[in-house]
């Protein structure tokens, strides 16, 4: 059964009401235990990693101003400037993320691949958002990239190329972060082995990802007091460096001693930008975790808190090694007060969990997100708040990323080789983020070609000379996230690639409306009393499933309704926008179609109750049919396709229907409620799956229908017949498919479609199993499908 998504959070626009800046604050607080764990403890291994592996005589006073210099302006430039300042105003519906740009630019413009997408989802309240006023043109680069498949192929794997780099770091970021905090045990202290280390070390991480259960909302109250207080520790250390150390080092603000670290280090200076953007690692986090809060609250944090600790604390580590170059390779340690070491260890530990918990959020939603546009297989997906929306646990995903960072932690040991990997996956991240927003610029904003091409060529070549050095880095331990982001591709691919395959299967052997017409209301076989919810990915004609349970079987249900689960390219759908209802053949077939939409956001919850708002909306749509010209047409014309909206709020103010509703511990008024329609046998079926499965039961209701001297009969007998239904009983009709392909097929389609896909469909979670069906009223058919 399809349950109900949670509702979406409403939005202000006014920004100076003092209920949104209470709010902004609060989400401001919440956020730093959630978005900025990853960036905020990029100080314990960033100058390390920029001069490992340097000449001696690299390792300069001077050298130490550059590299600070280059930080300094890395910081400035890319979190601040283009992800403060921009990024976070080319938002979904306060959605962001790299599915976030590829939803906006899918819908105001033909670029998407997703099947069944209909022109009334285009009517929806979401869809509009960020569409300007006055209507513009196409442009010539639209029109291209519009009529051409393989350009809109190109920008889809561009997108999950980006999606997988961000599953990678959720792999990556937690090893790297716990190894780097713990090891100031064994480097400056002598205290444990480096043995011990790695044991304490995966130890935290079991903890880490032990803890995602509890959801984002307990975590970031948890975790928010330990950020906040880091950041206020290396802010307070930076500052004392700077003054007892170096003071001059303020003078390396200016971007004269990046040209001298340049002209001095050469080749070397180059390669150590793979060092330097360690920086920013984290800093899409604030854009792809922007739906559990909101622009402005990321926007305080950053701007008035983040982003000066960091620039004091790496200024400050600058200043102590200017003096103290030997101390490099443990620098972050080493400029510590040795009165307070013990109380910043303890702090960087629990930041470095916080800096994991940013990342594991973010991969989280963004395997949600993918699942929705059909590029990942089903999952358990754990709605962990009843009052913040949004925010989501995938247990398989948590224990698989759990085993993989336990591999890469004890596999490699070594930080710098880990922030190869880390660096190659953030800065890919990053500039596919460019690219895409570049084309938001001109297609979404409407804004002209020549600012698109600045804003990408600016940030753009930056991004490129950072990437062209952590490329470099490959062989060192960067081919790590080449190969996660390799596996995860494969992933998405074949899934994605399979999924269009049944679908077109699906759509090319529609059984033929004339042949059902043909059949007469009775389909040739005997109309046996409930209802039928027959489920299929098609928005329109009827499934191929159907002909082949009216073929093989000598009866169905009296009233059938085509059920179509879709996603929308849009982050939230509203349950007044929720159900579109329509007609299948005429009155007397009693066939109904329902398209249930969904966002890429959206959460399906299980509330129990579809089935009672799926029969209100059908009653709705019989009712308004009947009043309005535009859903009324001769019994003999062709009805598939016509659709309409049913909105909750409609039902409940305009309905006929009267719920009476029954207390399922009261067994006995239960049974005698239906007792009419359902035999001993099936009444007892029923009982004994209800106490076996008490988290499984439906809520029980009686329908009523008012008495209405206005009504017309025929409505009226429709309505009955609808209520009758109901409560002989509801069945779920799917389709248990075997996808195989053509014997005429390619070898590697074979693998592909034989193997591969059809090891990934026996694996995930069955079709039932992700809609919540009870299994004791599911009917599956099966067949096999050549593609």
């Amino acid at each position: 059964m399809e349950p109900e998504s949670g509702v979406s959070p409403t939005r202000n626009p006014s920004q100076l009401s003092w209920v949104n800046i209470s709010k902004n604050l609060l989400l401001a607080y919440q956020s730093f235990g959630v978005v900025y764990g990853d960036l905020s403890t990029s100080p314990l291994y960033v100058y390390k990693s920029v001069f490992i592996g340097q000449p001696h005589r690299n390792q300069t006073p001077d050298a130490i101003f550059g590299a600070f210099s280059l930080i300094f302006w890395t910081l400035t430039l890319i979190p601040l400037l283009k992800y403060v300042f921009i990024l976070l105003t080319a938002d979904d519906n306060g959605e962001g993320g790299t599915i976030a740009l590829y939803s906006l630019l899918c819908r105001h413009a033909k670029f998407s691949l997703l099947p069944n997408q209909q022109a009334a989802d285009e009517e929806l309240s979401s869809y509009k958002y960020g569409r300007s006023r006055h209507s513009v043109a196409s442009s010539p680069l639209k029109k291209f990239l519009e009529k051409h498949k393989k350009s809109r192929t190109a920008l889809l794997i561009m997108v999950l190329l980006a999606a997988c780099m961000v599953i990678g770091d959720g792999v990556i970021t937690p090893a790297m972060s716990v190894l780097a905090s713990v090891s100031g045990l064994q480097k400056t202290e002598k205290i444990l082995t480096k043995g011990e280390v790695l044991l304490l070390s995966c130890v935290v991480l079991i903890g880490l990802f032990a803890l995602q259960h509890s959801g984002t909302h307990r975590v970031a109250f948890v975790f928010a007091p330990i950020v906040i207080v880091w950041l206020i520790s290396i802010f307070l250390i930076g500052l004392y460096n700077i003054i007892y150390w170096n003071p001059k080092i303020v003078f390396a603000l200016s971007p004269h001693y990046i040209i001298k670290y340049f002209h001095e280090g050469g080749t070397e200076g180059w390669i150590s930008l793979g060092g330097v953007l360690l920086s920013i690692t984290g800093t899409e986090a604030m854009f792809t975790d922007l739906g559990h809060f909101t622009a402005w609250s990321i926007r305080l944090a950053f701007a008035f808190a983040v982003y000066p600790c960091l620039v004091v604390q790496y200024m400050g580590q600058a200043a102590f090694l200017s003096k103290n170059t030997s101390s490099i390779p443990n620098s972050f340690y080493a400029s510590i007060p040795d009165s307070v070491y013990w109380p910043v260890f303890i702090i960087a530990t629990l930041s470095a969990i916080v800096a994991s918990q940013a990342i594991i959020t973010a991969t989280f939603s963004i395997i949600k997100q993918c699942h929705a546009i059909g590029c990942f297989p089903r999952v358990k997906v754990v709605h962990t708040s009843k009052h913040m929306y949004g925010q989501i646990y995938i247990p398989e995903i948590n224990w698989i990323l759990m085993v993989i960072t336990l591999a890469i932690a004890v596999g490699f040991q070594d930080t710098t080789v880990i922030g190869n990997a880390y660096g190659l996956a953030c800065m890919t991240v990053m500039f596919m983020t460019t690219c895409l927003t570049a084309l938001v610029i001109v297609f979404v904003w409407h804004r002209s070609v020549l600012l698109a091409a600045t804003f990408f060529l600016f940030f753009g070549f930056i991004e490129a000379v950072y990437l062209s050095s952590a490329i470099m880095k490959v062989p060192q331990g960067g081919w790590v996230s080449l190969a996660l982001a390799f596996i995860f591709m494969i992933v998405m691919f074949v899934w994605h690639y399979g999924t269009l395959k049944k679908y077109h299967f699906d759509l090319h052997n529609k059984a033929s409306l004339k042949w059902i017409l043909g059949l007469g209301p009775s389909l040739g076989i005997v109309r046996v009393p409930g209802i039928g919810l027959v489920y299929s990915e098609l928005a329109t004609g009827v499934p191929a499933i159907f002909s082949h349970f009216v073929i093989n079987l000598p009866a169905i249900h009296d009233v059938l309704v085509f059920v179509c689960i879709k996603s929308v390219p849009v982050p939230y759908v509203s349950s007044e926008e929720r159900f579109l209802i329509g007609r299948i053949c005429p009155r007397p077939y009693r066939m109904y179609r329902c398209i249930v939409r969904y966002g890429y956001k959206d959460i399906q919850r299980d509330d129990g109750n579809f089935e009672n708002q799926l029969i209100h909306s059908i009653a709705e749509f019989i009712q308004m049919e009947a009043v309005e010209p535009q859903f009324s047409s001769p019994d003999n014309a062709s009805f598939d396709g016509r659709m309409a909206v049913i909105s909750s709020k409609s039902i409940q103010s305009n309905s006929n229907l009267l719920i009476s509703e029954l207390e399922l511990e009261d067994s006995s008024t239960a049974t005698n409620s239906f007792e009419s329609s359902k035999s001993v046998t099936l009444q007892s079926l029923r009982s004994a799956y209800d106490e076996e499965n008490p988290q499984g039961r439906r809520r029980r209701v009686r329908f009523e229908l008012q008495q209405s001297n206005g009504m017309d009969p025929l409505v009226r007998e429709e309505l009955l017949n609808l209520i009758m239904a109901k409560e002989a009983g509801v069945a779920y009709i799917m389709g248990h498919s075997y996808i195989k392909a053509r014997r005429s097929s390619s070898f590697l389609k074979k693998l592909v479609i034989d193997i591969v896909y059809s090891f990934f469909r026996k694996n995930c979670r069955g079709p039932g199993v992700a809609l919540n069906i009870p299994h004791i009223s599911l009917i599956e058919v099966g067949m096999i499908y050549y593609v």
